[in-house]
């Protein structure tokens, strides 16, 4: 074995440990949002269809096309639906 192939096996090592206490703390998390009667995975929802919105609204704004605005409007009005389940639900 090499140096250089004790050197990424040590940062392969780095990288894992990283990766699984990223992992652990999610999980604390995620139990802590359970504990307080918050639905971690309503909140992922919640904040993906966020993102969806304030995409779909910069697309709005560029957009020029009448047909393509008013599809853009009717999708922006379908995720402030569901965001507004997904608030009932909690």
């Amino acid at each position: 074995m090499s140096m250089g192939d004790a050197g990424e096996g040590l940062v392969d090592a780095e990288s894992r440990l990283a990766e699984r206490m990223e992992e652990r703390e999610q999980e604390k998390r995620r139990a802590k949002l359970s504990a307080k009667g918050i639905d971690p995975e309503r909140l992922r929802q919640m904040g993906s269809l966020k993102l969806a919105r304030t995409e779909m609204q910069r697309q709005l704004e560029l957009t020029s096309h009448p047909a393509r605005k008013q599809q853009i409007t009717q999708a922006i009005a379908e995720l402030d639906k569901r965001l507004a389940q997904l608030s009932k639900e909690g």
